[in-house]
């Protein structure tokens, strides 16, 4: 701003405040002890720095001063918190760091700052139990400010230099960042300010200084995403984003959310419901942007006010496009809801120098430098409608190599371009552009919907035409990653093999987003009252929205996790393709994974570098080999699902029939736990490490243990043939875990001489472990658990059987140690015999009551 500017606004205020600047507010009393609020100039004096917009802001000197006017007291503002610059180690620049709703308060000739919380409420305002809730609900005060003088209409001048220099614990950056650490006043300053109508954003210097007390100090309140901060040296310093926006005085109004379609969600308990109890009083809301028609009578408008997103400055110039494209990627799922460029991508302003990405009115896709292998999609939204005010996808410069490495274990057998290292910029941009949309996706309001994935035939995953139509899984928010069913002799495009936006993603965006006409107070029955509140409009759209949700039931490609699942749904794995149909779209993905092999060492070595891009590679092959055989195992105690409410027929959960876990321990005994000769590969393993290869084969086919072994599988299996009407129709426990013995043991089997491997031995001794820790573990405690999808239900995960399950486990190592001691009587084979003689002394000191679980542990102690 102009000296110009900074005189008129000095001189405006001086103008407007009269008498008032002296004597102060009409009725207000100078504090006990102390001076009073002095005249306006010898607080604002000539040489501030002023500017105009929701506060008055004054710089003098490191000081600065918010001069609030008296309309802006007491309303709902909201503060976001982000990181802008910081120490290597402290975080990561561009980082969220908080957010809530505040309101300034003038008490005398003080302000206190209020933080607002809407979670309790009372809708009707002249219910008696609004007192109630008024009196259980007190703002808490996070700060507290002398008035210093009164400008224009007896607004308040206070100073907050040492509120942003110094600030409160609930604003601090110290307990997510460094909870050892404690911010320096004499270290810290408040850089800038940039002062807007709807806006204020401030700007500090925090230099953290270390207490020495990292072993005592309290966790981090939420997950930072990504390793935990890292900091070693004795002082760090952060500059941090503060910006105020103030908050519309009518929140939108709302939408009501539904199990059946994949929401995030805002909930609030109404004290003065409708309902009996206070279950039946939760007012659930979906997360969304606000978003109205220029024209309320076209089938297709323009919005009044677009979804814009930015493009952070800080984005490589080479990937900017593909950042926008991935933005507009999702302007056909608003057409679906009644809206034209509702979507749009762009770049900064260049001309502005009071932009910023921490601004709380934007919504930008964040470019972090940063070793982080991820991409997140956080947002920002009022709590009394879930409007999202404000979102911030974050992209962590290091997710290239995540998702480079993804194509090429997935993609490398249909797309030659994967082969060879680096890609082509124009492969690692498209890649990039899928992840970001899905990111959008999140700042949309939308849930992952790992469901999405198995509601196609596995067959139609190799068909280019089906593909083209409905994309290789219905919606970009499932963690499918790339289509790894398609073999090469289908033909299937590239660009097929990508997540998009799909077709539960633009339904669910109509769902979400799209006008209900609902009936006006004219038009209620009865002639109606002063006008339907926010919440009986919302109610109203409840006819429409339960019709649009029941199209799920005629096209289930629509369909969203369910509710209260709590993992047992093999068809919401993650990092899953085709989990329709596990078994059939694992053995596919298999070949490809083998195909891979033969390009492992082309794509990665190159003269002049080392074998790291080689020994990264080499390990995710193992990884995913693991990944896709624990979806065929989630069959296994598996259940299929589908969300309903009270109105339609027949169950929500139904137990995979018995012949399809069969057929799934038999794949399994096939290809996870006989030793996978097409992974090991010797000329590999020695250019990468002198040791290692038994381990990675050990530690993949460990994991794949765990997954049968889980102790919710093994309850879900008990509780499966406990209420069947026909037990010949149940794979039971005792068949499973009999079913997994012999598939761990086969060389136990017959009567010939027992010999091992150093890759079978590794597994068996890795069940050993695993039953031994079941065995040994504490007793669980009832926990809520995330319900495996829906935005409605909020059970507690049922305690698993763990008596029932360990008997039957003591029962197993039983009969595994008779059968080891007569194999061991008939092997000649020196390593085979120790590991016989190693494995039932383990199992003796497992099963013996009162030994510590040490003692077997020691005897078998965890792989690396």
């Amino acid at each position: 701003m102009s000296k110009t500017l900074h005189r008129l606004a000095r001189q405006a205020a001086r103008l407007l405040v009269g008498s008032v600047a002296v004597s102060g507010p009409l009725g207000a009393q100078a504090p006990q002890g102390g001076q009073g609020p002095l005249p306006y100039d010898r607080v604002v004096t000539a040489s501030a720095r002023s500017k105009a917009g929701l506060f008055l802001t004054h710089r003098l000197g490191d000081r600065l001063l918010f001069e609030i006017p008296r309309r802006e007291l007491d309303k709902d503002i909201l503060l976001v918190q982000e990181i802008a610059r910081t120490t290597l180690g402290a975080g990561t620049g561009g980082m969220a760091n908080g957010n809530r709703v505040l309101r300034f308060e003038r008490r005398g000739h003080r302000v206190f700052l209020r933080g607002i919380t809407y979670e309790v409420i009372a809708s009707d305002t002249l219910d008696p139990i609004a007192v109630g809730v008024q009196n259980g609900n007190v703002p808490a005060i996070i700060a507290a400010f002398p008035i210093e003088a009164y400008g224009a209409d007896s607004a308040p001048v206070i100073d907050v230099t040492r509120f942003f220099s110094q600030p409160p614990g609930e604003l601090s950056p110290t307990p997510r960042l460094a909870p050892s650490y404690a911010i320096d006043p004499n270290r810290s300053l408040v850089e800038r300010v940039a002062t807007f109508p709807q806006n204020v954003n401030v700007y500090s210097t925090l230099t953290l200084a270390s207490t020495g007390n990292a072993r005592n100090a309290p966790p981090p309140p939420t997950p930072v995403v990504g390793p935990p901060p890292s900091i070693t040296a004795p002082s760090a310093t952060v500059e941090m984003s503060y910006s105020f926006l103030k908050l519309a005085e009518t929140p939108m109004t709302p939408r009501l959310c539904d199990n059946r379609v994949g929401y995030y969600e805002v909930r609030v308990t109404d004290f003065s419901g409708p309902g009996q109890t206070m279950v039946e009083n939760v007012r659930c809301f979906i997360a969304r942007h606000r978003l109205e028609k220029r024209d309320p009578t076209a089938a297709l408008s323009e919005p009044v006010t677009p979804i814009v997103y930015y493009v952070d400055p800080a984005t490589p110039a080479k990937w900017r496009p593909y950042v926008m494209q991935a933005i507009e990627d999702w302007q056909p799922a608003f057409e679906a809801a009644g809206f034209k460029n509702a979507i749009i991508a762009r770049l900064p302003p260049r001309d502005d120098p009071d932009w910023s990405p921490e601004d709380a009115r934007y919504s930008v896709v964040r470019w972090l430098a940063s070793t982080i292998s991820t991409a997140t999609g956080p947002g920002v939204r009022d709590p009394r409608s879930g409007e999202v005010l404000n979102a911030h996808v974050q992209l962590y410069h290091n997710v290239t190599t995540t998702v480079r490495e993804w194509y090429f274990t997935y993609a490398a057998a249909n797309d030659p371009r994967a082969r060879r290292f680096p890609f082509p910029d124009s492969l690692m941009g498209r890649l990039l552009r899928f992840v970001v949309a899905h990111e959008v996706g999140h700042t949309l309001g939308f849930q992952h919907n790992m469901k999405s994935s198995s509601l196609y035939p596995v067959d139609s995953l190799r068909s280019p035409s089906f593909l083209q139509r409905m994309r290789f899984v219905a919606s970009i928010m499932d963690y499918a990653r790339m289509n790894y069913v398609a073999q090469p002799e289908d033909g299937v495009p590239p660009e097929l093999l990508l997540q998009q936006v799909g077709p539960y993603d633009k339904w669910a965006t109509r769902w979400g987003y799209a006008p209900i006409d609902t009936p006006s107070p004219g038009d209620a029955e009865g002639g109606a009252e002063a006008g339907l509140d926010r919440f009986r409009r919302a109610e109203a759209e409840r006819p429409t929205l339960d019709a649009w949700a029941r199209e799920q039931e005629q096209q289930p490609w629509l369909r969203f996790s369910t509710s209260g699942a709590f993992g047992a749904d093999h068809g919401d794995e993650t990092e899953a393709v085709g989990d329709a149909d596990p078994v059939k779209a694992t053995a596919l993905g298999l070949r490809n994974l083998q195909r891979n092999m033969q390009w492992l060492e082309t794509a990665t070595v190159c003269p002049g570098e080392d074998f790291t891009l080689l020994a990264q590679l080499y390990s995710r092959q193992a990884s995913i080999f693991r990944t896709m055989l624990g979806a065929v195992a989630n069959l296994v105690g598996g259940m299929t699902s589908v969300e309903k409410y009270g109105e339609n027929p027949g169950p929500r959960f139904t137990p995979v029939p018995r012949a399809r876990q069969v057929e799934a321990m038999r794949f399994l005994a096939e290809h996870a736990f006989r030793t996978p000769t097409w992974l090991i590969d010797e000329g590999i393993s020695r250019k990468i490490e002198p040791y290692g290869g038994v381990t990675r084969i050990a530690n993949a086919q460990a994991g794949i243990l765990a997954v049968l072994l889980d102790d919710a599988r093994l309850t879900r299996m008990v509780d499966i043939e406990a209420l069947a009407t026909n037990r010949a129709d149940v794979y039971t426990m005792a068949e499973m875990l009999s079913d997994l013995r012999r598939a761990v043991w086969t060389e136990l089997q017959g009567t010939g001489a027992a010999t091992t491997d150093a890759y079978r031995r590794a597994l068996q001794r890795a069940y050993v472990r695993a039953l031994r820790t079941q065995i040994h573990a504490p007793e669980p405690q009832a926990a809520a658990r995330p319900a495996g999808g829906g935005t409605g239900f909020r059970a507690v995960a049922p305690l698993p059987y763990s008596g029932e399950i360990r008997a039957m486990l003591r029962r197993e190592l039983r009969q595994l140690d008779a059968e080891v001691a007569a194999a061991a009587r008939r092997t000649r084979d020196a390593a085979t015999r120790a590991h016989f003689d190693e494995v039932r002394q383990a199992i003796a000191l497992t099963l013996t009551p009162g030994a510590p679980a040490s003692a077997s542990a020691a005897i078998l102690p965890p792989m690396p």
